[in-house]
């Protein structure tokens, strides 16, 4: 029987999300027939390692956010040669820098929001775009600390003291319409999922409370839209160099028409979430994997980088 760590928790703003995540995936390969311990991370890099004695076969990794998912751990693990699920240290750390994966996606044509980096502290002083536009973490991911910045807001914008997340954030042209998103198993896209979250913003608190999104698939959309979304899902994933599951956000203008030309990458997530509430999951099931077999599959082509 296979020995599988599940690795969990951790230290990032994503925790919770990545507690519930753990859960999900280890109990879903004790239904495969796993043999599966888990382990709530810290930054302790001996604890980690103490903590993965006996040496597992493959390491499930249900972490999110910094540290599990920028790299760090992917280093730590293909230092101890154990294969570990999702994608490899350059892949991780690439989708995890936002600014950085918008250049390796325009040099692979690919369709983004206009956007680029600007002191947090310009925030306060001035537009450094017109408006409408957004502002985020220049390395988060589940939408923490997006921010969409309309016409007519009289909000205070933070200054370096109030911000969180570093010296810098990412200031994109926000794209009006509909929010889309396609996971990528291995080289095959899923299918495409439109998100209606009840307030007007897919945030955090819309992603991960029961509720707040409804899930929309296969997303109604114009079937070159459609085909479109997943074309360039399998794209994104290849040009980072993802492997295992990934999952593509976007958002599709469809004010004035629409048409392909409309859809807009935004990010790629090389460690969707594997929550009962989760995208990636949910477009396995209607495509006919059910949970256990999508973590089986990536328990069965987890790998160290090469």
């Amino acid at each position: 029987m296979k020995r599988v760590v599940v690795l969990m928790g951790g230290p990032s703003a994503e925790r919770e999300v990545s507690l519930v995540s753990g859960k999900a995936c280890a109990d879903g390969l004790r239904q495969a027939g796993y043999d599966v311990r888990e382990v709530d991370v810290s930054h302790d890099v001996g604890a980690l390692v103490k903590a993965l004695e006996p040496q597992p076969d493959v390491i499930f990794n249900a972490l999110h956010g910094r540290f599990g998912e920028d790299g760090c751990v992917q280093g730590i693990l293909n230092l101890l040669g154990i294969p570990y699920t999702h994608s490899g240290l350059l892949a991780s750390a690439l989708a995890m820098d936002k600014p950085m994966a918008k250049r390796v996606f325009a040099a692979n044509k690919i369709r983004c929001p206009d956007g680029k980096v600007v002191d947090v502290d310009s925030l306060s002083r001035a537009d450094p775009v017109p408006r409408p536009y957004v502002f985020k973490p220049t390395h988060e991911g589940s939408s923490v600390g997006v921010t969409i910045v309309r016409k007519g807001d009289n909000r205070t914008l933070p200054t370096r003291e109030q911000w969180q997340f570093g010296a810098s954030v990412l200031v994109e042209r926000f794209v009006p319409g509909r929010e889309l998103t396609v996971a990528v198993m291995g080289d095959r896209p899923l299918a495409v999922t439109e998100l209606r979250p009840r307030n007007d913003f897919y945030d955090y608190e819309a992603k991960y409370t029961d509720g707040k999104t409804d899930h929309i698939i296969p997303a109604q959309v114009p079937k070159p839209v459609y085909d479109e979304a997943m074309r360039v899902a399998k794209r994104a994933h290849e040009a980072l160099g993802c492997r295992g599951v990934s999952r593509s956000d976007f958002r599709y203008d469809d004010t004035g028409g629409g048409g392909p030309e409309k859809l807009y990458l935004l990010e790629v997530n090389t460690q969707p979430g594997m929550t009962p509430l989760s995208l990636a999951p949910e477009q396995a099931l209607h495509v006919g994997i059910s949970f256990p077999e999508l973590v089986s599959w990536m328990v069965e082509n987890a790998q160290c980088d090469p």
